[in-house]
């Protein structure tokens, strides 16, 4: 019977208002009873296994990955859950653990790091054997799961087999999830899942960007296979066994009746006669599933658009010249104040402002509209909350403020207590139930690694360990995304492609869905429709000079989603990557745009990759240009959508620096990343400090880098670096208004406390300063609209504010999952107040704004404008700062704030306190080297 996790730290959410009357006790219990024989597999007898003679971190390698390994759950699991909170096994035994580092970080000691994290070390003592498996009855391959997380320890003596072992190990753990996603890759989301406003959201964001049909998947799987050699020919053998085994799990675990228990509530089984089919999964799965997490995670740049408009509403305020001289000074492309991962000076120039810029297209005022993805809309479709999603899904695809979240803190041996290298570091990923990631170790010939991968894409381990080193992601954003003009001809869909009308290729696909038990959305069905050209598909239309075009989006990584793979394989393989020379040439072959980090026993490294176009002479990568020749991507071809890219060495790169850190900052000196909002205020300060800190006074611990990570993670950015200089202006002079003086007073205590966003213990669900954090919350958008909208005007306000948002606390919603995702202050206009502020009071300021706005550039009026927005903040009650959702209750700060493993699938987990923090997360220190 599958064990209840006890009601501790992790707040227990109500059950869902989707499983209604179908919960009732009598109907559980009756549906229980039939359903329990098929519960569990049949294990084989204990494995003799011993901790493996291959791993050289001498049980310094730590990780964590909540909420837990188990991501499926039979129909009785998932009752059992929804009804009386019971957790299958190993479903969220990693939650508490990363939940309490929050408030256990404070007395960290290395030798308590694993009560935090787990033991990464390879291979699983005979007496930690929890199961052992034969996948298929195979002989050359088993899986072997540890009693604590149950992580599958995939070990075989073919390849074959141990690629098949991986994908039967992947399909025990995350089979619905991976459904899921092949879904959403191709757009067919809600006919499978349902049509709940959030799956329509969901597919539409993602087909917008990758619109493929399936002969584009399998010319993507061609291409990345002929163009690789011999290693092409292995990913693609091990793709195909990796598929065996995924498939193998689905023929046992149906005929067995222990498959997923979505899969019923969906109405794709019947949980009484087993009628119904899980299809098979094919290779061009794959491809859909990395065109989803390539277009989530490693896709910088776009915006241009957005950028034109905002450039045209500077200049329209304040003619051409002194226009783009404001937009520039906001745009911030190279800001000499920026925190830097490579900060020895060294220059990496990309995407830099021509001297005189070429081939520009920018649109007629007012002429913009943005292509429309649905068509169709009926029942349920048609309602305002199915639009809305849309609404959302859109400007989240089309933003340059694309969610890279992950952070890295690495440190040289050379200022450690031990001599070798130390890293924190892992990507977040959002949280989900179950989660995108999922942990595995897998040794065979030509693989030997332990970590995490996307689940479906778990053939190779992502990121984690070798034998002797370790490695990790952040996403960069430099800019793969260019925008063109097609000029039309003779209607709306032909353009001019180098002077030949050409036919626009349509895409489409028609979703329908109808109720289920799991979804209860009423009938719906609609269609989406993308035309696409050779310049990428089309997102708005325009006119230009009077002529009317169409702006089409091109991604370097468009059509390309496969070719990643070569690198994934060659990070998992121990007789490539044997340095950090041979670490930096893998990631080469990493087409998405990533910060690459690696630590091994005596060297540390960093590389950025993803294939950066060269530009033509001229372009200007802000804005969008004509699509014509002249200004192409250098031997581009339209075809396979190749062209030339930058060499290796024009990519921001380092090996043995003292430190790196990186929370999807700048990369290195005028390396222009597409986002807006790498300033003098950025979170990734909070690392660089912090380190910089640790670096000074030497001796790094394993335990003190982690702390250091930890403190960062409950920072209040706003506070930290902000706060401090608008107290400065007004304590300028007597704050004699009570009100404000009482909101002052609380501020500058917490900002003497450390300006954290911490629990006053652990699990009291109520903050230390807590009316400081309510009245920063509430200030911050009031005091950046009365310092900037009055000089810049409300149309020039609102279109830096498309390009930058104004903030992004822990309550605020943002990307694909909305509020609640952990992630927080990657975007907002804390860099603007700053440079402004302290321009107004006379300090020294690095690529400032073009003027003063601030009460108009003088320290009283700036002063009178806080102090009327503090009143106003100081006024506000909880429960209008944090009006409540469908997880909280108005006025609850906690909760507000609080992470909330979204669910896709059946099983639902409690609430934690809020962690700026990665998702999967890794502790390393290695002590020697092969």
């Amino acid at each position: 019977m599958p064990r209840r996790t006890p009601r501790t730290a992790l707040d227990r959410q109500r059950t869902p208002r989707r499983f209604p009357k179908f919960l009732g006790a009598a109907s559980i219990c009756a549906l229980i009873a039939a359903l329990l024989s098929p519960l569990t597999q049949a294990a084989a007898a204990d494995s003799t296994t011993a901790l493996a003679a291959n791993d050289y971190c001498g049980g310094q390698c730590s990780d964590i990955l909540p909420p837990g390994q188990n991501g499926n759950a039979t129909l009785a699991q998932i009752l059992l859950n929804q009804a009386f909170g019971i957790q299958p096994d190993h479903a969220e035994d990693q939650l508490g653990p990363y939940n309490n580092l929050a408030s256990g970080a404070a007395t960290l000691t290395d030798a308590k790091i694993n009560d935090f994290f787990n033991d990464a070390s390879f291979g699983v003592a005979s007496d930690q054997v929890a199961s052992t498996t034969a996948p298929g009855g195979r002989t050359d391959v088993t899986i072997v799961r540890d009693k604590k997380t149950g992580v599958p320890h995939i070990t075989g003596t073919t390849r074959y087999g141990t690629e098949y072992g991986a994908g039967y190990a992947a399909a025990q753990d995350r089979l619905w999830l991976m459904d899921v996603f092949r879904h959403v890759g191709r757009g067919q989301l809600t006919s499978f899942a349902g049509g709940a406003s959030s799956n329509q959201g969901l597919e539409q964001e993602f087909w917008r960007n990758a619109p493929y049909t399936e002969a584009d998947l399998q010319t993507q799987i061609d291409n990345a296979i002929a163009n690789n050699g011999a290693r092409g020919q292995q990913a693609l053998a091990d793709a195909n066994a990796y598929i065996d085994g995924i498939n193998a799990y689905i023929d046992a675990s149906d005929s067995g009746r222990y498959f997923p228990g979505e899969y019923v509530l969906t109405g794709h089984k019947d949980s009484i006669t087993n009628a119904g089919t899980i299809d098979h999964f094919k290779i061009t799965d794959l491809v859909a599933l990395a065109s989803v997490i390539g277009s989530l995670f490693g896709s910088g740049g776009g915006g241009e658009v957005n950028n034109a408009m905002s450039l045209l509403a500077a200049q329209s305020k304040y003619g051409v010249t002194e226009g783009t001289k404001v937009w520039e000074s906001f745009r911030e492309r190279n800001d000499p104040e920026a925190v830097l991962t490579v900060h020895n000076g060294e220059s990496f120039p990309y995407a830099s402002k021509p001297d005189t810029a070429q081939g520009e297209a920018l649109p007629d005022a007012g002429s913009v509209t943005q292509e429309p993805l649905v068509y169709d809309r009926t029942g349920s479709a048609a309602t305002a909350t199915a639009t809305s999603a849309s609404a959302t899904a859109a400007a989240t695809t089309l933003t340059s403020a694309k969610r890279g979240m992950s952070n890295a803190l690495v440190v040289s041996g050379k200022y450690t207590a031990s001599g070798h290298p130390i890293a924190v570091f892992g990507p977040q990923t959002g949280y989900f139930a179950p989660q995108l990631l999922m942990l595995q170790e897998i040794q065979g010939p030509g693989l030997s690694a332990r970590g995490a991968s996307f689940a479906g894409l778990s053939m190779y381990v992502e990121l984690g360990r070798g034998q002797d080193y370790s490695w990790s992601a952040t996403t960069s954003g430099q800019d793969i995304i260019d925008t063109y003009a097609v000029e039309l001809c003779q209607d709306d869909y032909h353009y001019l492609y180098h002077g030949t009308c050409t036919a626009m290729d349509k895409v489409e696909r028609t979703n329908s869905w109808k109720p289920t038990t799991a979804d209860g959305t009423a009938a719906g069905s609609y269609r989406m429709q993308v035309y696409r050209t050779k310049y990428g598909p089309v997102e708005y239309r325009a006119t230009v000079g009077g002529k009317k075009v169409a702006y089409t989006t091109l991604r370097s990584s468009y059509m390309h989603e496969a070719d990643s793979i070569i690198g994934f394989q060659m990070l998992n393989d121990p007789d490539y990557v044997k340095s950090p020379q041979t670490f930096q040439s893998a990631v080469q072959h990493i087409n998405y745009t990533f910060n690459w980090f690696y630590a091994d026993s005596s060297h540390t490294a960093y590389y950025n990759s993803g294939d950066n176009p060269v530009r033509a002479a001229g372009v200007d990568a802000e804005f969008p240009v004509w699509a014509q020749a002249a200004y192409e991507w250098r031997n581009w071809d339209p075809t396979t959508n190749t062209a030339s890219y930058t060499p290796p060495s024009a990519h921001p790169n380092s090996i043995d620096q003292d430190y790196y850190i990186s929370w999807n900052n700048k990369q290195a000196k005028d390396y222009t990343t597409a986002p807006w909002g790498d300033g003098s205020v950025h979170r990734g300060n909070l690392l660089e400090d912090r380190v910089k800190k640790l670096v000074a006074a030497g001796g790094v611990t394993r335990s003190s880098l982690t702390k250091a990570m930890a403190d960062a993670a409950l920072a209040d950015l706003r506070a930290e670096d902000v706060l401090p200089k608008l107290l400065k202006v007004i304590n300028s002079s007597t704050v004699t208004d009570t009100t404000a003086a009482a909101a002052v007073t609380k501020l500058s205590d917490w900002v003497t406390a450390g300006a954290k966003r911490k629990e006053t213990s652990a699990g009291s669900k109520t903050y230390s300063n807590a009316d400081a954090i309510r009245i920063l919350d509430a200030w911050w958008p009031l005091l950046v609209k009365a310092e900037f909208e009055p000089g810049l005007g409300t149309d020039l306000y609102t279109a830096f504010s498309n390009n930058l948002p104004i903030d992004e606390s822990p309550s605020a919603a943002h990307g694909p999952t909305g509020a609640h995702a952990g992630s927080s202050f990657q975007y907002g206009w804390w860099s603007y107040v700053d440079k402004d502020i302290r321009a107004v009071l006379g300090e020294s300021v690095q690529g400032g704004l073009s003027q003063k706005y601030c009460g108009g550039g003088t320290l009283s009026a700036c002063r009178d404008a806080l102090i009327s927005t503090l009143k106003t903040a100081a006024g506000l009650t909880a429960a209008q700062v944090y009006p409540g959702d469908d997880q909280c209750s108005a006025g609850d700060q906690w909760c507000a704030d609080s992470i909330v493993q979204r669910t896709l699938g059946g099983i639902k987990h409690g609430k934690i306190t809020w962690q700026n923090r990665p998702t999967y997360q890794q502790v390393v220190e290695y002590t020697s080297h092969r």
